[in-house]
């Protein structure tokens, strides 16, 4: 009997059988179908719904939600439409807010009458006067009052029995200031706007991370912080786009499907195409595709767009983020480090009213005035105590790195040990880079697409731009030379052959373009998301809207 006994309970406490997704759709359609069935049949919404899920299992609605299928039904078994397309709205709650807010003494009413809608927020349902809290998109609240004696009997029972948080809701009344003095609309209309059939989480307590990023849009209803983020984006963005405006460039699109990997030294996302039976890699930078509108006569472009690179993901690394790129003609490095801080400098100040920035963490960040400028070589010899030069034996440098333990990679040269060596000292430590610093004059075998140094051979000419420790951009002074082009992307190419994952393939279209003559240059890219880093304190996955996550079931 014990046995039994045992072998029940082992059975009762098994996880349900998991279902494909078609089979859970096609149970959950089952079940909303069932509960319809049972309203029209004249069952009251407590009969109408299971809260044991006997019949449809663990798989099917929870209680909450069969309970607001019943009350969608409902409406639609008496000919209401629980999503209407069109409402006579008259106002914003923004609107009303701003016109009314401080100027109507407690008690007082108006003959104003408004038509809005906004999301239910709050319900406090009484005898013969019921309050709702409706939120605008933004957040920003405004209370409804219904009264029996002003909707009658029959509305006021309505409304108790079928509204719920998180329902968009449309009142139409006179704009009146409760006993409280809260600013009200004296509701002669009501109607359900959108009946959400989901219940909102509890909107006292803070989301957990696993909410934040799996289920963004609910953080944007109940987070202010979250709003605030997706309101910070679109100011920057629209910022850096008058900025650009403002000195002549013109904005570019370029392909996201390229044939031939490059811009950048990153491993890519593949994918392939039916149509032409090849296979296609996802960008992992505009550069090239923008180097060759250089060629074509555009002389100032830039982009904001999408790149993807198939690498590890923390809090300043997202596999899918915005870049930033822009490229002058006649321009060279120092012309984009100017440009970059004039950027920034100017987004911070158009989002936030300031060079001096307050993030997350309450504490302040000046992005104002003149920024450092490091130079690598100089810097890393600084801390190793003996002088490095491009010259330096990648022997020695070895012999340095295997002292102060630093992780040699599969496929080195002297380029790779350096700047190695460098990130040892200075970005381990995010407090040696804090303030904003550029990082110039950087090892030529790790920057194949930038012109030689001018006066230090073996150099080259670009920056790295780093904000609190963390690399926010970089920049070059564009090679435009295609027989030094090939050259490098030869040695990419051997790179890759001896096991570098991130090593560039050579396009010889892109030297061909170069061939029909690229003005001198500079360029500079920079990640969108990083920026907001910079500007917020927050993570790159609070910066990005919809983050990419694991699905749970995998």
């Amino acid at each position: 009997m014990t046995d039994v006994i045992e072998e029940n309970e082992n059975q009762e406490n098994e996880a349900p059988a998991a279902l494909s997704t078609i089979e859970r759709a096609e149970l959950l359609l089952n079940q909303d179908a069932a509960i319809a069935e049972r309203i029209n049949n004249d069952a009251t919404l407590d009969e109408a719904i299971d809260p044991s899920n006997d019949e449809f299992g663990s798989h099917a609605h929870p209680e909450q939600v069969q309970m607001r299928v019943a009350k969608r039904s409902l409406m639609m078994k008496n000919g209401v439409d629980p999503y209407p397309a069109e409402l006579p709205i008259t106002h914003t709650i923004e609107q009303v807010r701003e016109q009314y807010d401080g100027k109507l003494e407690a008690g007082q009413e108006t003959d104003d009458v408004v038509a809005l809608a906004g999301r239910v927020i709050f319900l406090r349902n009484g005898g013969g006067l019921c309050f709702v809290q409706l939120a605008a998109g933004d957040g920003t609240p405004i209370q409804g009052m219904l009264s029996k004696k002003e909707i009658g009997a029959d509305s006021l029972k309505e409304f108790k029995q079928l509204v719920d948080l998180g329902d968009f809701l449309f009142i139409k009344g006179r704009v009146i200031a409760s006993k409280t003095g809260e600013l009200s609309i004296f509701a002669s209309e009501w109607k359900i706007a959108s009946k959400s059939l989901r219940p909102l989480p509890a909107l006292h307590k803070e989301l957990n991370e696993e909410q934040r990023t799996r289920k963004p849009y609910l953080g944007m209803i109940v987070d202010d912080k979250m709003r605030k983020m997706v309101r910070n984006r679109a100011s920057v963005v629209s910022s850096l786009r008058r900025s650009f405006d403002a000195r002549g460039y013109m904005e570019a699109e370029t392909p996201m499907l390229q044939a031939i990997r490059g811009g950048a030294a990153a491993r890519p996302f593949t994918t392939h195409i039916n149509a032409f039976n090849m296979d296609l890699f996802l960008r992992i930078a505009p550069e090239l595709f923008l180097k060759r509108m250089l060629v074509g006569g555009i002389d100032r472009v830039f982009e904001i767009n999408r790149a993807f690179r198939n690498e590890g993901a923390d809090g300043t690394h997202a596999p899918e983020f915005t870049t930033i790129e822009a490229y002058e003609a006649y321009g060279t490095y120092d012309t984009m480090a100017e440009l970059t801080q004039s950027l920034i400098q100017q987004a911070a100040i158009d989002t936030f009213g300031s060079t001096v920035v307050t993030l997350a963490d309450g504490t302040e960040y000046d992005l104002g005035g003149q920024w450092r400028q490091l130079d690598m070589y100089e810097s890393l010899s600084q801390k190793l105590g003996e002088e490095v030069t491009p010259q330096t034996s990648v022997e020695v440098l070895g012999q340095f790195a295997d002292k102060l333990g630093v992780e040699r990679e599969k496929v080195e040269n002297h380029g790779k040990l350096i700047e190695n060596l460098w990130d040892h000292f200075y970005t381990e430590d995010p407090h040696q880079l804090w303030e904003p610093t550029f990082v110039r004059d950087f090892p030529v075998e790790t920057s194949p697409l930038t012109k030689s140094h001018r006066t230090k051979p073996g150099q080259v000419e670009k920056w790295d731009l780093y904000i609190r420790g963390f690399e926010l951009g970089t920049a070059y002074s564009e090679l435009n030379d295609p027989v030094v082009q090939r050259e490098r992307f030869v040695e990419q190419a051997k790179m890759a052959m001896a096991g570098d994952d991130e090593a560039m393939d050579i396009d010889e279209d892109f030297i061909e373009a170069l061939g029909v003559g690229m003005p001198p240059a500079g360029g500079m890219g920079m990640g969108l998301d990083r920026l907001l880093i910079a500007l917020t304190g927050a993570t790159i996955r609070e910066t990005i809207t919809f983050p990419l996550v694991k699905p749970i079931n995998n």
